[in-house]
C-alpha cells in the first residue's frame, strides 16, 4: 500500500485471560519508548492483519494492535458453532481493552480505528477519557438503530436483486439479524456456509460502487475468519452493540479535553456521512475530514489524512 511504513514484526506478543473462558491475542509493535498508540480493528470480528501494523511510524509509536474476542488468532473463536457469545458484547470489549492497558503498564495511548473500531473507540474513550491522548477514526459508525437499519435494510433501494437474495432466507415479518445470527450458530455446516456466504455477499454489494471495492465470490464452505465475522457482526447488530440509541452522540461532550480527527468518505453507503457530521456538532474540538470520492475502503485522500494526523499526534 502506498504512502505507509515498510513491513515490520511484533517486538512482543501474547494471549490475555480476560475471563468468561476467552483469551485475547495482543501483539506490540515499534519502539518501546514510543507514544502508546491502540488500533481498533472493524467488523465487528475483522481482525487485525499485518499490513495495519503498516500504519505507524516505528520509531516514534509503541502500537498495540489485538484480535478482538472470537477472532483472528484470539480464543475461542466465533467460526466454532459451539463457541458461546453470551460474554462476547460492547461492555466485555470495552473492559478487555482496559486491562489490556493495564497489562501493558500504558497510562495513556491514543485510540484509532475504522468503521465497528470506531464505535469501539468512541465508547472506550467516553468511559475512560483519561486514558485515551488522542482519537483517529475513520468510517465514522456509532451503531445507532438507524445506522444498522440502514445498512441491513435502506441500502437495499440501490440493489433490489440483491437485497431479495438476502433476505430471502427469513420468512415475512421476521427479525432479519437474529435470524441470520441463530443460523450461523446452526449446527448444520450447510446452513452456517448459506447464511456466512450471503451476508458476506451482501456487505460486499453494498460496498460494490466504490472504485477499489474488491470482486469476492463468496461460495462453498467460508474459511473460519469469514465465518467469525459474519458471526459476530450478526451477533453485535442483532442487539444493536448493547448501546443506548444515540448514546454515542448524546455523550460526545465527554470528549471535549481528546484531540480527535474524523476522516470519511462521502461515497460511504455503508456508514453515511451524516453520522460522522453529526458527531463531529456534538464534539467539541473535534476536526472532519470528508472526502467527496472516498467511500468507505481505504483511499489514498483518507490514508494520507491518517498519516498525517498520526505523524502530528506522535510528539504529543
Amino acid at each position: 500500500m502506498a504512502g505507509v511504513f515498510p513491513p515490520i514484526e511484533p517486538y512482543d506478543h501474547g494471549l490475555l485471560d480476560v475471563g468468561d473462558g476467552n483469551r485475547v491475542y495482543w501483539e506490540t509493535c515499534g519502539n518501546p519508548a514510543g507514544k502508546p498508540l491502540v488500533m481498533l480493528h472493524g467488523g465487528p470480528g475483522q481482525g487485525c492483519s499485518p499490513q495495519m501494523r503498516r500504519m505507524f511510524d516505528p520509531e516514534r509509536y509503541r502500537a498495540v494492535l489485538f484480535d478482538q474476542r472470537g477472532c483472528g488468532r484470539s480464543v475461542p473463536h466465533a467460526s466454532d458453532p459451539a463457541t458461546d457469545l453470551r460474554h462476547n458484547t460492547t461492555d466485555h470489549l470495552v473492559a478487555d481493552l482496559e486491562r489490556l492497558r493495564a497489562h501493558l503498564g500504558i497510562d495513556r495511548w491514543l485510540v484509532t480505528g475504522g468503521s465497528w473500531g470506531s464505535t469501539l473507540a468512541l465508547v472506550y474513550a467516553q468511559r475512560y477519557p483519561h486514558r485515551v491522548s488522542e482519537i483517529v477514526v475513520s468510517a465514522i459508525s456509532t451503531a445507532r438503530r438507524s445506522e444498522i437499519d440502514w445498512l441491513y435494510r435502506g441500502a437495499a433501494r440501490f440493489f433490489p436483486e440483491a437485497w431479495q437474495q438476502f433476505s430471502g432466507a427469513v420468512p415475512n415479518g421476521g427479525d432479519l439479524l437474529a435470524t441470520y445470527a441463530r443460523q450461523m450458530a446452526d449446527p448444520d455446516p450447510q446452513v452456517r456456509a448459506r447464511a456466512v456466504n450471503a451476508w458476506c455477499t451482501w456487505e460486499d454489494t453494498v460496498l460494490s460502487l466504490e472504485p477499489n471495492a474488491p470482486l469476492t465470490v463468496h461460495n462453498g464452505p467460508p474459511d473460519p475468519g469469514s465465518a467469525a465475522f459474519a458471526r459476530l457482526t450478526a451477533h453485535y447488530y442483532s442487539h444493536a452493540a448493547w448501546l443506548e440509541e444515540n448514546a454515542v452522540i448524546r455523550d460526545a461532550g465527554r470528549l471535549a479535553d481528546i484531540p480527535g480527527v474524523l476522516i470519511h468518505g462521502r461515497q460511504d453507503l455503508s456508514c453515511p456521512v451524516t453520522t460522522a457530521w453529526e458527531l463531529a456538532q456534538a464534539w467539541p474540538g473535534a476536526e472532519l475530514l470528508v472526502d467527496d470520492h472516498s467511500g468507505h475502503h481505504g483511499s489514498h485522500t483518507k490514508l494520507t489524512w491518517t498519516l498525517a494526523a498520526l505523524a502530528r499526534f506522535a510528539t504529543h
